[in-house]
């Protein structure tokens, strides 16, 4: 191995090591909480400090294994080495976000917060089903009147205005008095109860609705870590269905409404 690889094999385990460490100190913010009072906010931040160190510690595992099984073998230069560990990285990555992973996470997860660690579920929308759809002209068209209103509640709930529309689009096509065979109301389909719980008085008033219904996203995304595919699962299936199965519900219209939603925003761009 030449003097250049082996320095560049000596930072990356430096950055390795510096990355744990990193991890490590994750746990210095929740670690003085008493497990019976943690919030879901802590108990998601040991979750992923405790993927990420698990993943960390997986990479430098198979790292020692090919170092071992190529001692006997010539060296495959710098592009070769690299190609190798980026597979690497995303095989450990991998490997740590499935399920409970391979059980460090799990450990660490639970001698923190008393409890398993979540179970991840691995399936997400196809590449091919996320392709740009446009909004049909009609629809948007619609849509376009309650832009002001949009524009307000992408402001109070930090929500893009293009998703926002492309929730609209995929609940009523910009009819603000839809209903639902489910009993959904107006122009983001929100449930009796559900609007009763964000204080919207009146589902078919456009500014109550549009303003309830981001509220209701951006709750859906603060539940879900930020992953839109989840919170927009939950915005349909309901936030139950998530937990309870780990993911987006093996429900084929919620797996084609995440896909139309994302699908409509990617057309539109992200603003």
């Amino acid at each position: 191995m030449s003097i250049e690889n082996l320095d560049t094999g000596q930072s990356r385990n430096m950055a390795q090591q510096a990355q744990l460490a990193r991890k490590m100190s994750a746990f210095d913010n929740v670690s003085k909480t008493p497990k019976s009072r943690m919030s879901e906010a802590e108990k998601s931040k040991i979750e992923q400090a405790s993927r990420g160190f698990e993943s960390i510690f997986v990479n430098m595992m198979l790292k020692e294994m090919k170092t071992a099984q190529l001692e006997e073998k010539d060296d495959e230069g710098f592009g070769g080495n690299t190609m190798q560990e980026m597979a690497q990285l995303s095989l450990s990555d991998n490997v740590s976000k499935q399920g409970r992973g391979m059980g460090i996470a799990q450990m660490m997860y639970k001698q923190m917060t008393g409890e398993n660690i979540p179970t991840r579920n691995s399936y997400s929308v196809p590449p091919q089903q996320l392709k740009p759809v446009s909004i049909s002209d009609t629809a948007a068209a619609k849509i376009s009147k309650y832009d002001d209103i949009i524009d307000k509640a992408s402001k109070e709930y930090g929500i893009p205005k293009n998703l926002i529309k492309s929730v609209i689009a995929a609940e009523s096509a910009g009819n603000h008095t839809a209903v639902s065979p489910a009993g959904a109301k107006g122009l983001m389909q929100l449930m009796d109860g559900t609007a009763s719980s964000l204080g919207v008085q009146n589902s078919f008033n456009p500014e109550e609705n549009i303003f309830g219904g981001t509220n209701y996203l951006n709750k859906m995304l603060n539940k879900f870590d930020g992953s839109l595919e989840l919170a927009l699962a939950a915005y349909n299936a309901g936030p139950g269905n998530v937990e309870k199965h780990n993911g987006i519900p093996p429900f084929d219209e919620t797996r084609k409404y995440v896909s139309r939603v994302l699908s409509y925003n990617s057309a539109l761009g992200e603003e």
